[in-house]
Parts: C-alpha cells; sequence; structure tokens
C-alpha cells in the first residue's frame, strides 16, 4: 500500500490530504479563503498568496494530526505545480520541495487538471477509457481520459468557462461570493421557461462550448427589469441560466460520446468534476443524458469536486503507482494543458 500526501494551493482554498492506494481518505484538511475576497466579489491573486503563506504549514500539520501519521510514514509528496494562479502554485510546489528534500521522499508534481479528473476512481471503480466533462471557474472541457497522463481533448470553451459564467452572473445579479452556490440556490424557485435565453453552439459539429454570449444575454434581461428586481424575477432568471447551460452541456455531451463510439473507443462511463459538478441540477441533467446514450454518470461527492488535497494526492497515488515522479527543480506553470497535442482554440487563452 501507498501513502501520499498531497498539497493544494492552485486558487484560494489551502488544502492539504493524505490518501492511500487502497481508496482511503486519511485526512483531508481545507482552509477555505471566501470571506478574505468576499468583499472584491472574485478571487484577488496576492491575497491568496498570502494566506497559502499564512496557513499551509499549519494545514499540513493539522492534517498529518488527523492521519494519525507522520512525514517517514508518507511514501510520497504530491503538489499542485500548476495550472492556477502562480503564486499561490509555487507557495505549494515549493513547500513539497523542500519537504522532499529534508524527508528524501519522491516528489510528484500534479497537473492541477489531472487531480479533478482522476477523483473519481478514488470514489468509485472506473475503468479507463472514460469521457471527462470537466467543468470550472477557470476551465470547461471534454476529454477522453485513456489513462494516467493520457487524455484526448475533444472540446474546450473558445471564450469563458461556464464555472466563470456562473460567477459573472451571481455578481451581475448582486447575489453574492462564491457566485455558483449562490445562481443555484436562487434559481430553485425560478421558472426556467421566463426568458428566452441563447443555447450557444448548440448543434455545432464540434464538440466546443461559448459562454460569453450567454452572459451578454442574461445582463440584457436583467436590465429590462423594474430596478431593482424582485426575488421572482432574479429566481427566474437564474433558473433560466441553469436551463440554457445544462441544454448546452448536454448537445456538447451527446456528440462527444457518439463520437467516441465511431472512433473506436467507447467510454466506461461519463464522468464529470470540477468545481460546477457540484450543481445538482447539472448533475440531474448529465444523469439523464448519459443514461439515454446507455452509459452511467459518475460524479466524485461534492465535497471532492471544489479544491482539496485529497484529488491531489489521490493523483499523486496514481502517478506514483506508475513510476512517475519529479525532479526537485521541475517549475511551477501558469497555464499546462492535459491534451498538449491539442490544436490552441481562437480566443480561449488559457482555458484552452
Amino acid at each position: 500500500m501507498s501513502i501520499v500526501l498531497g498539497i493544494e494551493t492552485s486558487c484560494d482554498e489551502t488544502a492539504a490530504a493524505i490518501v492511500t492506494s487502497d481508496r482511503e481518505i486519511l485526512a483531508n484538511v481545507v482552509h477555505s479563503q471566501i470571506d478574505a475576497h468576499r468583499p472584491y466579489a472574485g478571487v484577488v491573486p496576492e491575497i491568496a498568496a498570502r494566506a497559502h503563506v499564512e496557513k499551509l504549514d499549519g494545514i499540513i500539520e493539522r492534517c498529518l494530526a488527523e492521519a494519525g501519521t507522520d512525514l517517514r510514514d508518507v511514501d510520497a509528496i504530491a503538489a499542485t505545480a500548476g495550472p492556477g494562479l502562480i503564486g499561490g502554485v509555487i507557495v505549494g510546489l515549493t513547500t513539497a520541495k523542500a519537504l522532499a528534500m529534508a524527508t528524501g521522499k519522491p516528489l510528484i508534481a500534479v497537473n492541477h487538471l489531472e487531480a479533478p479528473a482522476l477523483t473519481v476512481r478514488l470514489t468509485a471503480d472506473v475503468a479507463f477509457p472514460f469521457l471527462l466533462l470537466l467543468v470550472s471557474g477557470g476551465h470547461c472541457q471534454i476529454l477522453l481520459v485513456e489513462g494516467v497522463g493520457r487524455y484526448r481533448r475533444l472540446g474546450s470553451t473558445i471564450d469563458d468557462a461556464v464555472g466563470e459564467a456562473f460567477d459573472k452572473t451571481a455578481k451581475l445579479l448582486d447575489l453574492g461570493f462564491p457566485g455558483g452556490p449562490a445562481v443555484e440556490r436562487t434559481a430553485a424557485d425560478g421558472d426556467p421557461t421566463r426568458f428566452d435565453l441563447p443555447r450557444p453552439m448548440r448543434g455545432r459539429d464540434n464538440m466546443d462550448f461559448s459562454f460569453s454570449g450567454l452572459k451578454t444575454a442574461v445582463r440584457q434581461a436583467a436590465s429590462g427589469l423594474p430596478q431593482p428586481p424582485s426575488e421572482q424575477d432574479l429566481a427566474d432568471l437564474c433558473a433560466g441560466f441553469q436551463a440554457a447551460v445544462a441544454d448546452v452541456l448536454h448537445d456538447r455531451v451527446s456528440r462527444a460520446i457518439n463520437h467516441c463510439r465511431t472512433i473506436g473507443l467507447p467510454p466506461t462511463a461519463l464522468v464529470i468534476a470540477g468545481g460546477v459538478a457540484a450543481n445538482r441540477m447539472l448533475r440531474g441533467q448529465l444523469t439523464t443524458t448519459a443514461n439515454a446514450l446507455d452509459l452511467p454518470m459518475i460524479a466524485p461527492p461534492p465535497a471532492l469536486c471544489t479544491d482539496n488535497g485529497a484529488m491531489v494526492a489521490w493523483a499523486g497515488v496514481e502517478r506514483f503507482q506508475a513510476g512517475h515522479t519529479d525532479p526537485l527543480d521541475i517549475a511551477a506553470r501558469a497555464r499546462w494543458p492535459l491534451d498538449p497535442d491539442a490544436e490552441p482554440l481562437p480566443f480561449a487563452g488559457v482555458k484552452a
């Protein structure tokens, strides 16, 4: 059995976890910075990096204590090495390097996108290849996961990620921070048919996404409401926004499943991961989508959808068992695509 310490500092959660190759989470400690960023309705990179510096050592100590172990019992030390807010990534990776050097343990540099991609194998028995819908604040991609370190990107956003669209909708409507859960709560009592919102890219031959036009449509709809809008106005608009996102995801994912079958790589499951995967309405829609195409839909528990150390530790376990370790001079990266051979998309920037 292998035991791996995982460190996550790519955005606004300072996290560490200890996970075994027997799929046991011995400890999973997360310090959220939501209160520090709430006044700005978004994550401020400088504040995030400073908080990681202040909190990470204590988080690791607490993690070891909760697991009832110490660094001598750990087989490897994994840390997010990118992509992400570079200041925070440097804090976590540098700490992992120091621990690896002091203990003589192997270092494993984890791609922040590979961590959620593999988390489902920590919580469920999912065989390769599976189709992954990765949806978060910074990323929206469809990938065929053929093995550890083997990813084929089928589609990506050409502009905004779906989580970003949620966050900016929440900010536009003054719903609070974090935006994704606020939109979901507000939409619960809404009528999704009241507003005629677009479904960008639906029906296109490719498997890419676009959400900038949907954001603009929400802004235009909001500007046409009485000011300030009523609670029902907000609920209906959020419900309509969620329904539009669900329709787009259904269309893009259905096309991707059929494409994989056409090329002779039928997926074993549809997996959704990333922060937006915690949205219950979208989970329900994607379960229906997968079941209609005779596939199971599998997602990690909501607590493992947002950034956490357990997903990094598990990715470390998978990579360690596959024989992948990294030198102590490996660099932190602001950008690090899972599929380096995929062609860059126009206007996609870091989201490709």
